[in-house]
């Protein structure tokens, strides 16, 4: 009789054991699911439900860091976004069509009206700026409506285009320039490589320019604040996807990527911007 008590309470030890690795595998599965089940996608305040893939929002990122950059309105901002996201819904494409068979890149410029070599316009900030360029050129293109002002630049067979992506324009320019605080927010999957705060750093000033900005370890921090702190830390969100950037912090708020829950209040100084990059994932 001892033999078979015992052998029962292995027996149920074992299926106990068994019922918790179960469990556990289970979990893990369906944490891995929910990963590959969730879009990625950027979203702005007022964007009126126009979203924005990741690589759009980066490169919206850049768009609007020029205008910072330049000193330019955000108005400009707007006019640039709307205008990409009708030439080339906002990624650099390497081609053109049968209107414009050298039409290349954010803005679909042609090397042969004079807006650079192919290999420029293919560059997204020499585009910008290009683009940047003709638009203060046009006189009073920050009172006119976004699709006149873009027209003005881009001589459209579509002219009218440009308007059904003024609301979208708007609300990513006013976030991506700083005017509006809390203004993007990314929901991302977890980073799949480690990122590279030198790297994050680079990119930056890229962007910005001249930028008082360290590297450290995994952490990059700018000195900024008002509209330029805003605008730095909601290019690091737009970029995010493609840095490995887990964390950004600015002004008394956090926006943590695997949190997906918005800006968040944090201990965050006011003038600095402070980036974390993701660390190696486990194996």
């Amino acid at each position: 009789m001892a033999r078979r008590g015992r052998w029962r309470r292995r027996t149920v030890l074992l299926l106990a054991l068994a019922m918790v690795a179960g469990a556990v595998y289970t979990a893990v599965a369906f944490l891995q699911r929910s990963e590959t089940l969730i879009t990625e996608r950027c979203t702005a305040v007022g964007a009126g439900g126009e979203d924005l893939a990741s690589d759009q929002a980066a490169n919206a990122a850049l768009v609007s860091a020029v205008a910072v950059r330049r000193g330019l309105p955000a108005r400009a901002a707007s006019i640039a976004l709307a205008t990409s996201m009708q030439e080339a819904k906002l990624r650099n494409i390497g081609h053109g069509d049968q209107a414009g068979p050298d039409s290349r890149g954010l803005f679909q410029q042609r090397p042969s009206q004079g807006w650079g070599t192919e290999a420029q316009v293919m560059d997204p900030f020499h585009a910008a700026n290009a683009f940047y360029d003709a638009l203060v050129k046009v006189p009073g293109y920050e009172s006119m409506p976004i699709t006149a002002a873009a027209q003005h630049v881009q001589r459209s067979a579509y002219p009218g285009a440009y308007a059904q992506h003024e609301p979208m324009a708007r609300a990513f320019a006013s976030a991506l320039t700083g005017q509006t605080a809390e203004g993007l927010d990314c929901t991302l999957r977890k980073p799949e490589t480690a990122g590279d705060a030198a790297e994050v750093r680079q990119r930056l000033l890229a962007a910005f320019g001249a930028l008082p900005a360290t590297a450290a370890g995994r952490t990059v921090v700018a000195e900024a604040d008002g509209t330029q702190a805003w605008a730095v830390a909601q290019w690091a969100v737009a970029n995010a996807k493609a840095l490995s950037i887990t964390e950004v912090r600015v002004d008394g708020r956090s926006w943590t990527r695997l949190a997906r829950n918005g800006w968040q209040s944090a201990d965050a100084p006011a003038g600095q911007v402070t980036i974390t990059v993701a660390e190696e994932p486990a194996p």
